[in-house]
């Protein structure tokens, strides 16, 4: 009798397992996703599971690879699956491997195509997600953005004038517009940018007249979240991250049809940036103007409207306003920092430097964005906002962060995937953008660009 039990126990056991997949049954934690997000940046591969990993990492020189030993995990289907998400043309990764090193221990190779300045960390849960284990790989040479700025110049005064319209923009919400668009959108063709004139400046003191700018005017465009951080997520299903993106690519191309303008973009794919380093990036290229592009969201779908908001060093202008600042200013937690790197000392001096002259500026560009925006749609607030938004801390730049629209709001999220919409958006933000420069021609530099 005690065998036939023993023996119906084993059968019960059996079928316990085909049910719950080798997953649920691993030794330690189980595996929810692995991601790869790769970018010119850095390329960032993720592993979420429900407890917490812990790792050993070894880089090898020669050749580059990283080699992790993950603790208290089993080799299972879900970890191979990360050798299938490289792509070939990562600017990174050539490929990973993944096998048992010990029981109990996994070893992930990374193999990459330079040298790189690995970071490995964990991330406790937030949002929707879990436990996570980062790589963050970031080459050891990134290119200088400036100096990629002005070959772009050069290379654009030497050549001719473009016989024919140039090719409409790719959208890189792909296939998530087509399913979850109930219309096709409106088939509008993008604009010729608008005439505008290039911005004007005083040469030299006591000149009688303005000069048109012989240097380089370069425009900060930040498209919000991106990667692990989605950003909002409308009813539709359709992400902030996206949508954002698109604007940005949009409004730069406006930008850079301006004689001695030109866009320069904190993120141009869909990866994660964090908060402090969109500002220092903005510097870096000497941005004479930063704007923080984002799409609205609240906890029910009535809201409506475009809103822009400028930094406030005396507490928030609104309670609704500190309540988005508090929203957007968490955006690192759900991205992924690694609060341990060597720059994490000085994000918090970075982001507490502010002064009355950059406030000033960027309340003015908000007004002048503000009154274009309202000729394409409604607006939340008939004024420019003020709270303490960290990506607005750049001390030397005037910088606003223009939330589109609602995309809690069922109308306002079809309007935001719609191409007639964004090119309405993209004119309004570059009228508003020639608009101050009119009446706030750029400084002169100390090195023309």
């Amino acid at each position: 009798m005690s065998s036939y039990i023993n023996r119906r126990s084993a059968i019960q056991m059996g079928s316990l397992v085909l049910l719950l997949g080798v997953q649920h049954i691993a030794r330690g934690a189980s595996i929810l996703a692995v991601r790869v997000w790769p970018a010119k940046d850095y390329t960032r591969v993720t592993i979420e599971s429900d407890t917490e990993l812990k790792a050993k990492q070894f880089f090898v020189v020669e050749p580059p690879r990283l080699a992790v030993d993950i603790e208290g995990i089993d080799l299972i289907p879900a970890l191979r699956e990360l050798i299938a998400k490289v792509k070939p043309d990562d600017p990174n990764i050539s490929g990973i491997r993944v096998g048992q090193n010990a029981p109990g221990v996994v070893r992930l190779v990374i193999d990459l195509k330079q040298h790189m300045l690995p970071q490995v960390f964990t991330l406790p849960p937030v949002a929707a997600y879990q436990h996570r284990l980062v790589f963050d790989l970031y080459p050891t040479q990134a290119p200088d953005p400036l100096e990629a700025l002005i070959a772009e110049r050069l290379k654009d005064s030497k050549a001719p004038a473009p016989a024919t319209p140039s090719a409409p923009l790719p959208d890189p919400l792909g296939e998530l517009i087509t399913k979850q668009s109930t219309r096709p959108p409106a088939a509008v063709e993008a604009p010729a940018a608008p005439s505008v004139k290039p911005p004007q400046e005083t040469v030299g003191a006591g000149a009688g007249k303005r000069n048109k700018t012989d240097r380089l005017i370069i425009v900060a465009l930040d498209p919000g979240h991106g990667g692990e951080d989605p950003g909002a997520i409308g009813p539709g299903g359709t992400r902030e991250k996206d949508v954002v993106l698109q604007i940005a690519l949009r409004l730069r191309d406006r930008i850079n049809a301006i004689p001695n303008m030109r866009a320069y973009l904190t993120r141009d794919a869909d990866f994660f940036v964090p908060l402090h380093i969109r500002v220092q990036k903005a510097r870096r290229v000497q941005a004479d103007l930063f704007i923080s592009i984002h799409a609205d969201a609240f906890f029910t779908p009535r809201p409506q409207g475009a809103s822009v908001f400028a930094l406030s060093d005396k507490g928030a202008s609104s309670s609704s306003a500190r309540w988005m600042a508090d929203k957007e200013n968490s955006a690192d937690l759900v991205g992924g920092v690694n609060v341990k790197a060597k720059d994490a000392q000085v994000q918090k001096a970075l982001l507490d430097m502010s002064t009355t002259a950059q406030i000033n500026d960027s309340l003015k560009l908000g007004g002048a964005m503000l009154g274009e925006i309202g000729s394409v749609g409604k607006l939340h607030k008939p004024k420019v906002e003020q709270a303490g938004f960290a990506v607005l801390k750049a001390p030397d730049i005037p910088s606003v962060l223009v939330e589109t629209a609602f995309i809690s709001n069922p109308d306002e999220e079809t309007k935001l995937r719609s191409d007639e919409y964004q090119i309405q958006l993209a004119d309004a933000l570059m009228r508003g953008i020639s608009r101050y420069f009119a009446k706030n021609p750029p400084l002169a530099r100390n090195r023309p660009l």
